[in-house]
């Protein structure tokens, strides 16, 4: 049977490590074969994803992080636990970049249409992809300090 703390562990690892599924997929499938389709469909494509995974993300992020702070505090004087709190501390830095770096751009390609997408509406995904890109590294390693703490 599992402690209080052990399953706290499994939880947050399990959460953690799905949303970095998701990014991983958004990052190097969704976006892939968004970009393939036709101008107008992929854009289409892209404000729809935009609009879903921007309603969910943030409290799958925050939840995570609030997770890994509450794994922290319990297991202060486990052996692992200056992993744990690197991990928090990269997933606090996907919060920030997020709200400073993604979010402001989501939340314009959200609304965009065919009719109504500005001129540089691709360079704009792609800044916003090429910043994803980082967020996915920082909350991979994130992920990966989780899973060897518990070794």
């Amino acid at each position: 049977m599992l402690s209080t703390l052990e399953t706290l562990e499994v939880v947050t690892v399990v959460v953690v490590g799905v949303m970095v599924g998701v990014e991983f997929a958004v990052a190097f499938v969704m976006n892939p074969i968004l970009n393939a389709l036709p101008e107008e469909s992929g854009q289409l494509g892209h404000a729809h994803g935009g609009r879903m995974l921007g309603a969910v993300m943030p409290v799958w992020y925050i939840g995570s992080l609030a997770l890994v702070a509450i794994w922290a505090v319990a297991g202060w004087h486990d052996h692992g636990t200056g992993l744990v709190v690197t991990a928090g501390a990269l997933l606090l830095l996907s919060v920030i970049m997020s709200i400073l770096l993604l979010v402001p751009i989501n939340n314009r390609n959200k609304t965009w249409t065919p009719e109504n997408r500005p001129a540089d509406w691709k360079q704009q995904l792609n800044r916003w992809l090429r910043w994803h890109y980082v967020r996915v590294a920082v909350i991979v390693a994130a992920f990966a300090l989780l899973a060897a703490s518990l070794v």
